[in-house]
C-alpha cells in the first residue's frame, strides 16, 4: 500500500499494553508484514479478515504490540497481493525480512523474576507462620523442629529465588568490581549459614525468616526495576528488516524473483506501483511519483522519471519503474542508516542510572563496615566466632542496599504510571532521569508536530461543482493531495467522471459532461504554479483552478512548545521537508531555531553536535529519517503512530495524538529526580541511625532484616507521593 492511502493514524493504550502474541517465522511459507497504522483491537480482526480473503493464504495472525502480521501462505504467494489487499482495507503495510529479526522476543526475564518473586513470597508467609510459634515461647525440641522445617523451606527458596543476585554478584567479582549485588548475595548467604549453624546446635534463634524476607523484598525491587525497563528490540535490527528481502530482476526482458543478496551493481529491477524500493539506483524506464516521507521527511511525493536517483525504502506510488542497481543489501542507504542507529544506540547505553552510581560508592563501604565489626567483636569477645559472625551478619543485613535498590525503581514506577494516564509510555528505566536533565528540545515536522496529512485550505473560494469534480478525479489517484480532495468532497453531490485514468507522475484525467478534465501538476493542466503546496484542476477550456493545502497541525503541538519554553528549554525544528513548509510551521509555533531539507545523517550529526557542546537533547520524531537522531539524543520521544523502527529507537512513546503531555513529562521527570534524591537521603539517614546500633551488637540478624524492610517501605511511600 502507498503511504498516500494512509488514514490519519491514532493510538490507544492497548497498543502498548496488550501482551504480544508471539509468532514464529520461516522464510518458506510465512510472510511478515509491518503494520504501522493499526492502533486497536478492531484493527486486528479487520487486517486478519482482509488477509484471509487473499487466495493462497492459510492463516494470518496480527501482533498488536509489535504492529506486525504473520501470514502463513502457499509457496507461490508473495507480499505484493497481501499489501494490496490491506491497501484496499485502508491499512498501510510493509514487508519485513524474517531473517533480519529475532523471532524469540518472549519476555523470559520478566517471567523468570516474577516466578522467583512468587516462590519467595509464598515461602516467606510459611516461614513467618512457623516463626510466630517460636516467638510465642516454643522451646527445646519443639523449637528445633520448627527451625528445621523453616530451613527446609527457606534454604531451597534462597538458593532458587536468589539466583539473579548470585549470578550478578559472581559476574561482578570475576570482573574485579563490587556491584550492588555482592553485599546482597553475601547477606543472603550469611543469614542462611548462621541459621543452619544455630539450628544444628539447638540455638535459641535462627534467621531463616530474615533470609527469605530479604530475598522477597530484594526481588520486589528488582522486578519493579525490570518493569520500568521495557525490553526494547534493536532499532537497527528493525531498520534492516524493513529492507525488502526480494526483488524482481530483469534478465533479457524476462522477470525473475531473487533475494536482495543476489543483486549486483548494474542489474535491472522492476518496482511496481505500491512497492518499496529494494535497492539504491537510477530510473532507466517509466515515470511515477515517490513517497520519501519515511526516509527524508518530505511531506509531498516527488516526480520520478528517467535518470532520477532512488534509495532503498522509498515507496513507488503511481507507475511501474525499471531501476538500474547502484547499491544493494549492506551497501544500500537504508542499511547505512541502520548502522548509524546502531552506533548511536551503543553510545547512549553508556549512561548509568543514579542508583548504579550510588552503588559503586556504597558497596565497598558495606563490606568494610561488616569486616570492621567482625574483627572488633572477635577482639572484644576474646575470640567468640559465633558472636562476631552474628553481629557482622546483622551489620551486613542492616546495611543491605535494599532501600537503595528500591529508591529509583519505586519512583520511576510511580512516575511512569502517572505519565501513562497522561498518554505517555516510558520504555527505558533511565529515561525519566535523563529527561529531567534536558535543556534543548528538537522536533521533527512531518508526522510529529503535524499529522502528515494535507488539508485543503481554499475550498470555499471555488464553486461546489468544481470541488465535486476535483473530488471525483482525486478518488482515482493514490496521491495524498488527490486523496485529501476526495475526502473533502464527500459531503457534496457526486459527479460522474468517465474514461478516468491516471498518468504516472502528472495526475488524473477523465471526461465530465463532454469536457476533458484534469487534476494534477501545474504544467500538465496549463496553470501557473503557486509558491505554496497546491494541485490544479482544468475544466475544459476554462482557466485552471488551484487547490491549496496545509499540513494539519497535531493537537497539543502549540501547548507542548509553549510548555517546554516556559520550563527554560531551547526548542529547535529540524525537518527534511521543503524550506517553505518548515518556515511556515516554525512561524505558526513561534520556534525561532529551524532547519529545512535536513538528511537523516545531518539530523543525527546536529543532535550529536549539540551533545558535544554540553547540551542535553530531547529528540521528538516519527520516521525512519529520525531514527539515528532519536538514538543519538540524550532522551527521545516518538508517537505511537510512528514506524516500528522509530518507536524502538525512542525511550518514550506518545500513546495519543495530543502532543501536550510532552511538556508535562519533563515537569514530572524533574519532580521524580527530586524524589529519587530524597529516597537516597532517607536511605542514608536510615544507615546513620541503624548501623551504629548493629555495630554495638544491639541488633540480631532478624531485627536487622525488619529494619531493612521498614526502610524499603518508607522509600516506597515517598515515591507514591508523585501520584
Amino acid at each position: 500500500m502507498t503511504s498516500a492511502l494512509r488514514p490519519p493514524p491514532s493510538a490507544c493504550p492497548a497498543c502498548a499494553v496488550v501482551p504480544a502474541a508471539q509468532a514464529t517465522a520461516d522464510p518458506g511459507g510465512r510472510i511478515l508484514l509491518s503494520l504501522p497504522t493499526i492502533h486497536c483491537a478492531a484493527c486486528i480482526s479487520a487486517v486478519e479478515g482482509a488477509l484471509a480473503r487473499v487466495p493462497g493464504v492459510r492463516s494470518a495472525r496480527v501482533n498488536l504490540t509489535l504492529r506486525r502480521a504473520s501470514v502463513d501462505a502457499t509457496q507461490d504467494i508473495t507480499a505484493e497481493p497481501l499489501v494490496e489487499a490491506l491497501s484496499r482495507a485502508g491499512y498501510e503495510a510493509h514487508e519485513l525480512d524474517p531473517g533480519s529479526l529475532s523471532m524469540t522476543e518472549t519476555d523470559r526475564q520478566g517471567r523468570d523474576l516474577l516466578m522467583r518473586l512468587g516462590v519467595a513470597g509464598f515461602s516467606m508467609m510459611n516461614v513467618m507462620l512457623l516463626s510466630v510459634a517460636v516467638w510465642s515461647g516454643a522451646e527445646d525440641a519443639t523449637r528445633d523442629l520448627f527451625h528445621w522445617i523453616s530451613g527446609a523451606i527457606a534454604l531451597p527458596t534462597v538458593a532458587f529465588s536468589g539466583q539473579p543476585f548470585f549470578r550478578s554478584a559472581w559476574a561482578s567479582l570475576r570482573a574485579g568490581r563490587l556491584g550492588m549485588d555482592v553485599p546482597i548475595s553475601l547477606a543472603l548467604v550469611l543469614a542462611s549459614a548462621i541459621s543452619v549453624f544455630e539450628t544444628f546446635h539447638s540455638g535459641h534463634h535462627a534467621y531463616f525468616d530474615a533470609a527469605v524476607m530479604l530475598t522477597f523484598f530484594l526481588l520486589a525491587g528488582r522486578y519493579l526495576d525490570y518493569r520500568t525497563r521495557a525490553v526494547a528490540r534493536s532499532a537497527a535490527q528493525e531498520l534492516a528488516a524493513l529492507e525488502v528481502p526480494r526483488a524482481v530482476r530483469l534478465c533479457d526482458g524476462a522477470e525473475e524473483t531473487v533475494a536482495i543478496a543476489d543483486l549486483r551493481a548494474g542489474d535491472l529491477v522492476r518496482v511496481r506501483p505500491g512497492g518499496r524500493m529494494p535497492v539504491d539506483g537510477a530510473v532507466v524506464d517509466g515515470e511515477s511519483e515517490l513517497d520519501r516521507s519515511l526516509l527524508t521527511g518530505e511531506s509531498l511525493p516527488v516526480f520520478a522519471g528517467r535518470g532520477t536517483l532512488v534509495s532503498a525504502g522509498e515507496v513507488n506510488l503511481t507507475g511501474p519503474l525499471v531501476i538500474r542497481v547502484t547499491a544493494a543489501g549492506r551497501d544500500s542507504s537504508l542499511h547505512r542508516m541502520a548502522d548509524l542507529v546502531a552506533v548511536a544506540e551503543s553510545a547512549r547505553t553508556r549512561y548509568t542510572s543514579l542508583a548504579d552510581r550510588a552503588a559503586r560508592a556504597y558497596s565497598p563501604v558495606v563490606h568494610l563496615m561488616a569486616l570492621i565489626s567482625f574483627i572488633g567483636w572477635m577482639y572484644v569477645s576474646g575470640g567468640d566466632v559465633r558472636l562476631a559472625v552474628n553481629i557482622a551478619a546483622a551489620v551486613l543485613i542492616i546495611t543491605c542496599p535494599c532501600a537503595l535498590g528500591l529508591a529509583v525503581p519505586a519512583v520511576i514506577t510511580a512516575a511512569s504510571g502517572k505519565l501513562f494516564r497522561a498518554g505517555l509510555l516510558i520504555k527505558d528505566g533511565t529515561a525519566l532521569e535523563r529527561l529531567a536533565e534536558v535543556d534543548t528540545v528538537v522536533f521533527d515536522k512531518t508526522g510529529t508536530l503535524t499529522l502528515g496529512t494535507p488539508e485543503p485550505t481554499n475550498l470555499a473560494d471555488h464553486r461546489p461543482e468544481a470541488v465535486a469534480v476535483a473530488a471525483a478525479l482525486g478518488a482515482g489517484s493514490s496521491h495524498p493531495l488527490a486523496q485529501a480532495l476526495a475526502q473533502a468532497g464527500k459531503p457534496l453531490n457526486p459527479v460522474r467522471i468517465t474514461s478516468l485514468r491516471e498518468v504516472p507522475g502528472f495526475g488524473v484525467e477523465g471526461e465530465w459532461n463532454g469536457r476533458r478534465v484534469r487534476l494534477g501538476r501545474a504544467q500538465w493542466v496549463g496553470a501557473t504554479p503557486l509558491p505554496v503546496t497546491a494541485t490544479y484542476l482544468s475544466l475544459g477550456d476554462a482557466p485552471p483552478l488551484a487547490f491549496t493545502f496545509a499540513d494539519r497541525l497535531r493537537p497539543g503541538a502549540a501547548q507542548a512548545v509553549r510548555g517546554l519554553v516556559a520550563q527554560g528549554c531551547e526548542v529547535h525544528l529540524i525537518s527534511g521537508d521543503a524550506t517553505g513548509a518548515v518556515a511556515e510551521l516554525a512561524a505558526r509555533l513561534a520556534i525561532p531555531n529551524w532547519q529545512a531539507e535536513a538528511l537523516p545523517q545531518e539530523k543525527a550529526a546536529l543532535v550529536q553536535a549539540m551533545a558535544a557542546a554540553g547540551r542535553h537533547v530531547l529528540m521528538v520524531g516519527d520516521g525512519l529519517n529520525d531514527t539515528a537522531a532519536l538514538a543519538a539524543a540524550h532522551v527521545s520521544v516518538s508517537p505511537a503512530s510512528a514506524l516500528d523502527a522509530a518507536r524502538v529507537a525512542s525511550d518514550i512513546v506518545l500513546l495519543g495524538r495530543d502532543m501536550a503531555p510532552i511538556a508535562e513529562a519533563r515537569r514530572v521527570a524533574v519532580k521524580a529526580a527530586r524524589r529519587i534524591r530524597e529516597n537516597f537521603a532517607i536511605s542514608g539517614l536510615y544507615n546513620v541511625v541503624a548501623v551504629p546500633i548493629a555495630l554495638l551488637g544491639f541488633a540480631t540478624p532478624l531485627a536487622a532484616a525488619l529494619a531493612m524492610s521498614l526502610s524499603s517501605i518508607t522509600v516506597s511511600l515517598n515515591a507514591l507521593r508523585l501520584k
